[in-house]
């Protein structure tokens, strides 16, 4: 059986798919693009990721979308959350197998819209509040909105479910 892995670092001798509107590209010839769809790939790792989107988007700061959906990620790697700009990453279809990885993804401001659906993660008990939980800003998960009665939900299960973490108080010796 021969094997076929995908590498982030492939992107940069491959043609974009046309897709409804003609990619524009700068004086540089990098692409003029806020979106980034990788998906139906195999990837199984980000390395180089960074380096490879510089290389091809002439305004990588402004990086708002990024599909990661069916490839083989086990984790969220924290590249992701160097792109501050991010307002819809799409997960679903990988192979992530810890709901803590989540938790990474707390850091970008603007994230609004996420899918992690297709992910072992999924069958957790409490999959959909551990996420409103730790994403509170998100308005669309696993293309579903996200609604008051979610977020009423989400804040029950967490305070039934997740330990606050103890404030240690330092005593200054006399």
């Amino acid at each position: 059986m021969v094997e076929f892995q995908a590498l982030v670092t492939d992107l940069t001798s491959e043609e974009p798919r046309t897709g409804l509107r003609p990619l524009r590209h700068s004086k540089s010839g990098k692409s003029l693009t806020q979106a980034l769809w990788l998906n139906n790939n195999v990837l199984n790792d980000l390395r180089d990721f960074s380096h490879v989107v510089s290389l091809l988007l002439e305004h990588p700061e402004n990086l708002a979308w990024i599909d990661l959906s069916f490839n083989d990620l086990t984790s969220i790697d924290p590249v992701l959350t160097t792109f501050f700009n991010l307002s819809v990453l799409y997960l679903h279809g990988n192979s992530i197998q810890r709901l803590g990885e989540v938790n990474k993804l707390a850091v970008l401001p603007r994230l609004r819209s996420l899918t992690l659906h297709g992910n072992p993660i999924e069958e957790e008990k409490g999959y959909r509040q551990y996420v409103l939980c730790t994403l509170p800003r998100i308005t669309t998960f696993d293309f579903s909105g996200v609604t008051k009665a979610d977020r009423a939900t989400a804040e029950v299960w967490k305070r039934m479910n997740i330990k606050p973490k103890k404030v240690r108080i330092k005593q200054n010796a006399l």
